[in-house]
């Protein structure tokens, strides 16, 4: 008894856990470019000069006001990014001269280039202009071999694997809960039909169809949301299906027939609700498999395109570093991955424990 309270204790304490990380990738997820330094739509900022820099790594900037940048929204740039980013200037020194601020550019071996104070606000002083403008960045995971904030791309990286879980599931969802309660309350010709349009979808590899799903619908965003879905509801149908066969006879069910509620009615308001249990459990299971098919995928090259970031495609461009002394480039993204999976996982194992013990 004292075992099972303990596992029971350390249960809590690992759905507790795993529903923070995930509340904790849909924040960021929805509010990236808010804890980014480089707030450029996708943060694709490239500073060649210092590539596959080590975590901690710090290198200081001259920000150029960009004029474009009041034609964009406040909103949009804060869920889309920084569609006319700033100038950002690598330097290793500088100083101040009467009107302009000299410094040496690290893309140009040195050479001394200036700056006028006219390219900045006309209401600041040179001090304001220097506390203002000129920063010194921490890339706290590093660069990429392109110069690019590894940071800020893993945390958007989390957008793409988050977004594809919440579409996916929701159409594996859409068609598994039609077919499913179709097939399960209506039974007869209508099962067998769909029961052998079911078997032909499951018997084929769930990589090889969302690749010819993919190719078929097009590389991009939203075409691998489209195509990961569209092969993702035969499990939901199956469980819905047999679901609904064990509650069709019930009592209740029968109640309802007599009163004679619409089949409609009795799908939403006494079917589903008496089902959500393993429902929900197949959605978890479904949301991790998603995030490991769209990293499949952009590892293979045919799931997002760059310059969108995903954890997948920044394994596919950095594994080599494996062996080269960077392993981080490709590890850090792998872990992410590890972590925000391993945490669906324990989540759906957990719920169909609880709905089991009610």
């Amino acid at each position: 008894m004292k075992f099972f309270k303990n596992t029971v204790s350390l249960n809590n304490i690992g759905i507790i856990l795993s529903s923070c990380f995930v509340l904790f990738c849909l924040l960021v997820s929805l509010f990236s470019y808010v804890f980014i330094p480089d707030s450029s739509r996708f943060s694709n900022q490239m500073h060649l000069p210092i590539n596959s820099k080590s975590p901690g790594f710090k290198a200081s900037f001259i920000i150029v006001p960009n004029n474009s940048n009041n034609q964009q929204s406040f909103l949009s740039k804060l869920f889309t990014g920084n569609k006319y980013p700033d100038t950002e200037i690598l330097i290793s020194n500088f100083q101040l001269s009467k009107n302009s601020i000299k410094y040496s550019d690290l893309s140009n071996d040195g050479i001394i280039k200036s700056i006028p104070f006219t390219d900045f606000p006309s209401n600041l002083t040179s001090n304001q202009i220097i506390e203002k403008f000129l920063i010194k960045r921490n890339y706290i995971f590093g660069t990429d071999n392109y110069g690019r904030d590894v940071f800020g791309r893993v945390m958007l990286g989390t957008r793409v694997s988050m977004s594809i879980g919440i579409v996916a599931v929701l159409i594996s969802l859409l068609i598994g809960l039609i077919i499913g309660l179709t097939s399960g309350y209506y039974g007869g010709l209508t099962d067998k039909i769909l029961m052998m349009v079911i078997n032909i979808f499951w018997s084929i590899p769930t990589l090889l169809l969302v690749i010819a799903f993919s190719l078929a619908l097009g590389k991009g965003f939203w075409q691998v949301y489209v195509a990961v879905g569209l092969t993702m509801w035969v499990e939901v149908a199956r469980i819905v299906r047999g679901q609904v066969i064990s509650e069709k006879n019930k009592d209740y069910i029968i109640a309802t027939k007599v009163l004679g509620f619409s089949d409609s009615r009795v799908f939403f308001k006494h079917l589903i609700p008496n089902i959500i249990g393993p429902i929900l459990i197949i959605s978890a299971a479904n949301f991790a498999s998603a995030i490991l098919i769209e990293s499949g995928l952009s590892f293979l090259g045919i799931g997002t395109q760059p310059p969108i970031p995903s954890w997948g495609s920044m394994i596919k461009d950095n594994y080599q570093y494996i062996i080269l002394g960077k392993a981080y480039l490709a590890v850090i993204p792998g872990i992410a991955i590890m972590l925000l999976v391993t945490s669906f996982m324990f989540l759906g194992n957990n719920l169909e424990e609880y709905f089991k013990s009610k």
